[in-house]
């Protein structure tokens, strides 16, 4: 957000059109989920397990943030910090999403809720470090920085991460056609189609959004640094009340309050201090896709369908009943 800021204020690749920026931002998500079936046969194919790609997604993630310092067109930054960032996001990502389940029986949302809130501490942390580099140093070493910290934070964590797949065994598949067949495999994928798709317009707009009311650069940058402030501060409250609630209930309702807020909050704001409640507010709620997202508990499953005949089978085979 903060990077699509600057591109889009100071004017630094002249034919680009805003457009272009914000689709450079899309492909991130876009690329990383895209590469989730190659991912998985990776992961499932290889005797290092989720570490070999993990590593791998680091080197590009790297890669793309660092090629992007010398790029001097769009269509350089539709390359790097969209594609090779998104792929390195990708294979870094997609291995990780199962492992917290695998450790986790009963408090499996908290789990992924604490979790998920680590991307808003490290979200507030590099909205003010971006701005501050860009400002000091230059957008080039901005973009270095930000390549070599998150770099050299992710081999860390691919180190120290454990997986129990060599014990549950479970049964992956890259694409799985039977469960495209299934109504109620449909709804989800649709609720998160149209979830992320508002996900990723607040993520990336909100510090233009700031500018285009007449706030300083430092102003967007803290408005984009406290959005990310409301996802560590809301998450994992969202892990307990999906624990207590239920899954499929939580994601529904968050999902409604985040729809009423952009209405009620954030189209009238015309002024920093509704801004900030709006990224406030909106943060603790924003991205419930990445706390729920996961292997339900039993009882979930059997609510989800009138038999849960075909999804405990699934569940059984995976060791995790």
């Amino acid at each position: 957000g903060v990077f699509l800021g600057y591109y889009l204020e100071n004017g630094i690749y002249p034919a680009a059109t805003p457009t272009d920026f914000a689709f450079i931002g899309g492909l991130n998500f876009s690329v990383a989920m895209l590469a989730s079936p190659a991912v998985t046969v990776l992961v499932r194919r290889n005797p290092f397990g989720i570490h070999l790609p993990m590593l791998i997604g680091v080197c590009i993630q790297t890669a793309g943030f660092i090629t992007a310092s010398f790029a001097t067109r769009i269509w350089h930054l539709y390359l790097t910090q969209g594609i090779l960032v998104g792929l390195g996001v990708g294979f870094t990502y997609i291995p990780s999403i199962a492992i917290l389940s695998q450790w986790f029986h009963r408090r499996r949302s908290l789990a992924n809720g604490i979790s998920a809130a680590g991307s808003g501490i490290g979200g507030l942390l590099f909205s003010f470090l971006v701005r501050a580099a860009i400002s000091n140093i230059s957008l080039a070493w901005s973009l270095r920085i930000t390549g070599l910290v998150s770099g050299f934070m992710n081999i860390l964590a691919t180190v120290a991460i454990r997986s129990r797949n060599h014990i549950i065994q479970p049964k992956q598949h890259p694409f799985d056609r039977v469960l495209l067949r299934r109504y109620d495999v449909n709804l989800v994928l649709a609720w998160a189609f149209v979830s992320m798709l508002g996900y990723m317009t607040l993520l990336f707009s909100m510090s233009n959004f700031a500018s285009s009311i007449g706030l300083d650069e430092s102003q967007a940058a803290t408005v984009t640094a406290l959005l990310n402030f409301g996802t560590a501060l809301g998450r994992p409250f969202i892990g307990v009340i999906s624990d207590y609630c239920g899954r499929i209930e939580s994601a529904g309702f968050i999902t409604l309050l985040c729809a009423i807020s952009v209405f009620a909050i954030w189209i009238p704001a015309t002024s920093y201090g509704v801004t900030i409640l709006f990224v406030i507010v909106n943060g603790a709620i924003l991205g419930v896709f990445w706390v729920v997202s996961h292997l339900p508990n039993r009882r979930s499953f059997l609510r989800l369908t009138s038999h849960g005949d075909y999804w405990a089978n699934m569940y059984r085979s995976r060791g995790t009943w």
